[in-house]
């Protein structure tokens, strides 16, 4: 081995990621608020957290080897990706573990290689590139960081040098990107890889990090009570039953291997069931009374990484609001298998069951300050059970999370509809129709649906600033549509109205006006009245949306 000082070991790499997740964590809230709007819904701090807190998951599996712990890590980051900086984060992460994939420990040079893997992984995985956000500083840090590296180096060396590179890149962001210019803020994307990275050299240098990293680790989960199942209890729930599966060339052709026959076989002895292959590792889910069964019957084809069983009954029996919960999972019989289902994602009760009434087979709860993860759409993916899914996201941050579940998932064919607005989702909903049979025939029409639908959205700003010549002071209301700020007003009604005007309702038939939480009854009287009196031949269809963020969400066809 070489000198200790100049490798990076599966324990060393580990240290690494919870100084990184110790520090973002730390710094979240400075992340979010590198908002390019100026409303409440900053989220990348959160959704890039998140997605590590998916790798630290895994953080004690993946065995002694570097590649082993990378390859583990990589893994969970992938299902718990959420956002944009979430999939790009978790790709990152994915193309360094296949750069030291099958090494015990890595050099600085080998190390310095992977990273460039991940950069270009990450960027694989972005339909359209732009520069001046988390890609340009992971690019430029360690291409640069690289030019200065030398034989003599050692780790913690290298690291310091990679983070002044990456600080530097992230402070040019904003001249390779005229919306940060004008937003006069830096990439919070690439803000939230310099504080991991920072981690990084703070766990290396040594420094006292025990609280954040006891934080880090903990899974943050409430001991469960054991008093709530004792020798009288009668187990009514079952055992929710997860693990992940590394497949051996000694016991089945890896590669040829697919998930349906275990899915058969498990819908035999459980239900809500999630199983999918990423690699050579076979992660699954299962609530059943007989776990072991499952345990057996998967050990057929390879070894266990980790093994997750717990008594639902016990946690069942615990609060009377997890006991409804667990019997609207466990008591539901899956569904039958079809040969078309959608799945969309809505924020807010009302919107979902909107979504529901226009016929989507799952709407998964979400949207700003609340991205789903990789792994939700691959629950609802399973969940509705059908040859071919059709998938809305309904906003531009989640798309990409869709999309990387959708490689994921072999059990049906995933096809992500690129909808970047609820009024893109209600649109198309609005045209969801299988009676042609034909899957690129509804595809089209989906696509065809979105077309000349226009989504404006009314929110609070949260600081002042001047965007496409609109001049908004902080706590007053804002009115904007696909990045475009529209117009300002002290009131939410002014706002609406004013957005109703620049959406050029004079031309339309009909606005459907979507309510927030925050919107009162007075306030949506106003704008009703506004609308009837300014453009009478336009009819008003107003849902009780209750989202949260946008107090009024308009849609014109």
């Amino acid at each position: 081995m070489q000198n200790e000082r100049q490798i990076i070991t599966a324990e060393l790499y580990e240290k690494m990621i919870l100084g990184g997740v110790a520090n973002l964590r730390k710094n979240l809230q400075k992340v979010n608020d590198l908002n390019v709007f100026p409303i409440p819904d900053g989220d990348t701090g959160e959704n890039m957290y998140l997605t590590l807190q998916g790798g630290m998951d895994q953080l004690k599996s993946g065995g002694e080897t570097l590649g082993g712990k990378a390859h583990a890590i990589a893994q969970g980051m992938l299902l718990g990706a959420r956002g944009n900086s979430g999939v790009i984060l978790s790709q990152l992460f994915y193309g360094l573990s296949e750069g030291v994939k099958g090494l015990e420990y890595a050099n600085l040079k080998q190390f310095a290689n992977a990273l460039k893997e991940g950069v270009k992984c990450a960027y694989g995985a972005v339909a359209h590139p732009v520069e001046g956000t988390i890609l340009t500083v992971a690019r430029e840090a360690v291409e640069n960081a690289c030019l200065k590296l030398t034989d003599d180096m050692e780790v913690e060396e290298f690291f310091a040098l990679y983070l002044v590179e990456m600080k530097k890149s992230l402070e040019k962001t904003p001249n390779l990107l005229a919306v940060l210019k004008e937003a006069g803020v830096i990439d919070s994307g690439g803000a939230g890889l310099v504080y991991i990275t920072e981690g990084f050299c703070k766990a290396l240098g040594g420094a006292e990090l025990e609280n954040e990293l006891a934080v880090a680790a903990s899974s943050a989960k409430k001991a469960v009570d054991l008093s709530k199942f004792n020798e009288n209890s009668v187990m009514e729930f079952g055992y929710c039953t997860e693990l992940l599966l590394q497949l051996q060339c000694s016991k089945t052709d890896v590669e040829a291997f697919t998930v349906q026959p275990l899915i058969d076989y498990l819908s035999t002895i459980g239900d809500s069931i999630v199983a999918f292959k990423t690699g050579t590792i076979v992660k699954l889910h299962v609530h059943t009374m007989t776990p072991w069964k499952v345990l057996s019957y998967c050990q057929d084809f390879g070894e266990f990484l980790t093994v997750k069983i717990e008594n639902m009954t016990l946690q069942h029996n615990e609060t009377v609001e997890e006991k409804k919960e667990e019997e609207d999972i466990v008591k539901m019989p899956k569904r039958a298998r079809r040969k078309f289902a959608s799945v969309t994602v809505a924020s807010g009760d009302g919107l979902i069951s909107t979504f529901k009434e226009m016929g989507a087979d799952a709407v998964i709860s979400g949207g700003q300050t609340n991205n789903p993860s990789a792994e939700d759409f691959v629950q609802a993916f399973d969940d509705v059970n059908a040859d071919c899914i059709f998938v809305l996201p309904n906003n531009s941050n989640i798309i990409m999370a869709a999309k990387q579940a959708a490689k994921m998932y072999e059990g049906s064919e995933i096809r992500v509809i690129e909808s970047k607005s609820i009024g893109d989702g209600y649109s198309a909903l609005s045209m969801l129709d299988y009676s042609c049979e034909d899957a690129d025939e509804i595809e089209e029409s989906l696509r065809e649906s979105m077309q000349g639908t226009v989504t404006g959205m009314v929110s609070i700003s949260v600081r002042d600033t001047t965007m496409n010549g609109v001049e908004v002071h902080k706590d007053q209301y804002m009115g904007f549509t696909n990045g475009k700020m529209l117009a300002s007003c002290p009131t939410k009604v002014g706002a609406a109205c004013a957005l109703a005007d620049k959406l050029e309702l004079a031309d339309r038939e009909f606005v459907i006006a979507v309510y927030g939480k925050g919107a009162t009854d007075e306030e949506r009287a106003g704008f009703g009245e506004y609308i009837a009196e300014k453009y009478p031949h336009v009819e008003l269809y107003e849902i009780e949306g209750g989202q949260d963020v946008y107090d009024f969400i308009l849609i014109v066809e």
